[in-house]
Parts: structure tokens; C-alpha cells; sequence
């Protein structure tokens, strides 16, 4: 289940995966099956083949891409998460949230 997210948020993020941009969209997420973190980062493009680059280039498999609905993407967190947006100068997505979000 996603939120802490804006509908404004959302609504952006897909607009730029449709247009085959590389979007971050990060909201609170809970997932028993992964304990200790409460958030994610969505990272997705409509270009399959760009997000498989984008991906390969952090060490990312392309079985892990999310291809079941109209916004293929990675998902990420934990360790992963928190180093990815650090190299892509996207780390402000996580400081809107608690400080225990990795």
C-alpha cells in the first residue's frame, strides 16, 4: 500500500514515464515480506530498453523491472534505494520522510 504521496506527485511521475523519461517517485510503503523499511523509490520509463540501461548501470537485473501495469519499473529500498538516489542527486526524495527510512 502506497501513501504519504501527493496526487500532484503521482499524476508527474507518470506523465514522465509515458513520455520515456527516467522518473523517482518515493512514498511510504509497508510490504511484511520486507522488514525494516517503510519506504520505496519507483523508478520508471516507458522505454523499456533506457530503463534496463539506467538499471544495469547500479547493478539492477532486468527480471527485477515491474512490467505489470502501464508504468514499467525498478523498485527500490533499503541499502539499494538510499545509494541510488545519493548518485542521482535525488536524496531530497527521502528527506520528506522519518529519518529511519532506508
Amino acid at each position: 500500500m502506497a501513501f504519504g504521496i501527493k496526487r500532484e506527485e503521482l499524476v508527474r511521475w507518470k506523465l514522465d514515464v509515458e513520455e520515456g523519461k527516467i522518473a523517482f517517485l518515493t512514498h511510504y510503503w509497508v510490504d511484511e515480506r520486507f522488514v525494516g523499511c517503510s519506504t520505496v523509490t519507483k523508478v520508471g520509463c516507458s522505454d523499456l530498453e533506457k530503463l534496463e540501461q539506467w538499471g544495469r548501470q547500479y547493478g539492477l537485473k532486468p527480471e527485477w523491472m515491474d512490467l505489470r501495469n502501464n508504468y514499467p519499473h525498478f523498485d527500490l529500498f533499503g541499502e539499494h534505494q538510499v545509494r541510488i538516489l545519493t548518485e542521482e542527486n535525488m536524496l531530497h526524495q527521502l528527506h520528506k520522510f522519518k529519518k529511519d527510512n532506508a
